[in-house]
């Protein structure tokens, strides 16, 4: 019997990013978690006996360097190898366009495979093969540099790719569920895309996902897969991730007063940490349903966002992003004072002078964010746009809040 743990998506000493990290207690626990995370796939390797850690891409994060990220790696690759245990690595997009990963002197129990691919034997019965990507880009499928499958053996073959795309991810080395089932590996590490996947069992094609996540479009608990090589191959996940980020609805229905949604709140809250499978999360509480509150609770927003803050620290393990308010109001419809103003905020907000200098606004905003934040923020015009609109349909609702609120 043979155990293989299966990672991707690193991404050391790549930032997590949140409100909630302005607390300083906060940025302390997590501001190295993607080691935390590398550390705990380390000793996780131990606990369980593995013969070899494979890495499918991306243990880098981007262009960036650092000697202490190089420090820290070497310390963990060089436990494995006096422990005996084997590293295979493949280069994703992202270790292609880190110089680290051309000039470390890796120790001897580490094999980097390199752009043309090849194949190594691990034990009598098993072989691994591996493609790195070449440079940062791999627009077309690198399916035909992998060599045959040994006949008669186990075969696992690492690959960092995007399939054929998933959400917040770019195109790389495009291929098929079935493209991978008709190259007649017994198992496909991938790598790439951030959220675990298990994309078929006959034979296994796995995204482990990133072992820590960054921020609140990657939650949950994060994971590597541990691999079980007998007669067949099983597998399981090993929980490695240091925080988590999650998202909880709380329905504010029948809740009559503000001592009723204020338990509620610290009840889901202390239930959620008591539940955590993570040292730490950041939590994005939204709240729905629908209260005769409602436009009191909008009006005081910085009233609610404090006692949800609170109520996260409280159990010693959470954290608050923020407060979305998505509440329905209890009232039946009519056309009153603020009614007819909501419609006269709707029409100003339809021209097209009152667009352009929610534009001009913006944009002399963002030019005080670094590039790299404006490329994320407004990748094109069209998103200038609806963020121009958004924020302004916003402030129309906050106006109103304030003035019902006030007259309820």
């Amino acid at each position: 019997m043979i155990r293989i743990l299966h990672t991707a998506d690193v991404h050391l000493d790549s930032p997590l990013k949140s409100l909630a990290f302005q607390d300083p207690d906060l940025r302390e626990r997590v501001q190295t978690a993607s080691r935390t995370a590398f550390t705990r796939i380390v000793n996780s390797a131990f606990e369980k006996d593995a013969a070899a850690l494979l890495i499918a891409g991306d243990l880098f994060d981007g262009a960036a360097r650092s000697a202490q990220t190089v420090a820290f790696l070497m310390v963990q690759l060089e436990r494995l190898r006096e422990r005996g245990i084997r590293v295979f690595y493949i280069k994703g997009n992202h270790d292609a366009e880190n110089p680290l990963t051309g000039e470390l002197a890796l120790p001897d129990n580490v094999h980097v495979f390199d752009g043309r691919g090849g194949k190594i034997q691990l034990a009598e019965n098993v072989w691994i093969h591996g493609v790195s990507f070449a440079n940062r880009h791999a627009p077309e499928s690198l399916l035909p540099k992998f060599p045959a499958p040994v006949a008669g053996t186990i075969n696992i073959a690492m690959l960092h790719t995007s399939l054929m795309g998933a959400a917040g991810h770019d195109l790389y080395a495009p291929c098929t569920v079935g493209d991978l089932t008709a190259a007649r590996f017994d198992y496909w590490a991938l790598g790439h895309v951030h959220r675990r996947q298990v994309h078929s069992r006959e034979p296994w094609i796995v995204m482990p996902g990133t072992p820590q996540g960054r921020d609140i479009g990657e939650t949950g608990p994060k994971s590597a897969t541990l691999l079980t090589i007998d007669k067949a191959i099983n597998i399981e996940e090993v929980p490695t991730s240091a925080v988590e980020f999650l998202r909880l609805r709380i329905d504010a229905t029948d809740t009559d007063n503000d001592d009723a949604l204020r338990n509620r709140l610290k009840r889901t809250l202390q239930d959620t940490a008591r539940n955590l499978v993570s040292d730490s999360a950041v939590v994005r509480l939204e709240l729905t349903g629908r209260t005769h509150c409602r436009w009191q609770m909008l009006r005081d927003q910085d009233v609610w966002q404090d006692n949800a803050a609170q109520y996260a620290r409280s159990t010693g393990t959470l954290w608050l992003d923020k407060v979305v308010f998505n509440l329905s109001d209890t009232a039946e419809p009519g056309q009153s004072a603020t009614d007819e103003l909501a419609d006269i905020m709707k029409g100003i907000r339809e021209e097209s002078g009152f667009s352009e200098d929610c534009r001009t606004e913006i944009e002399g905003i963002v030019q005080e964010l670094t590039k790299q934040q404006r490329d994320r923020l407004l990748p094109d015009e069209a998103v200038m746009d609806q963020l121009a609109q958004r924020l302004a349909a916003d402030g129309a609702e906050r106006i109103l809040a304030q003035m019902k609120g006030a007259m309820s």
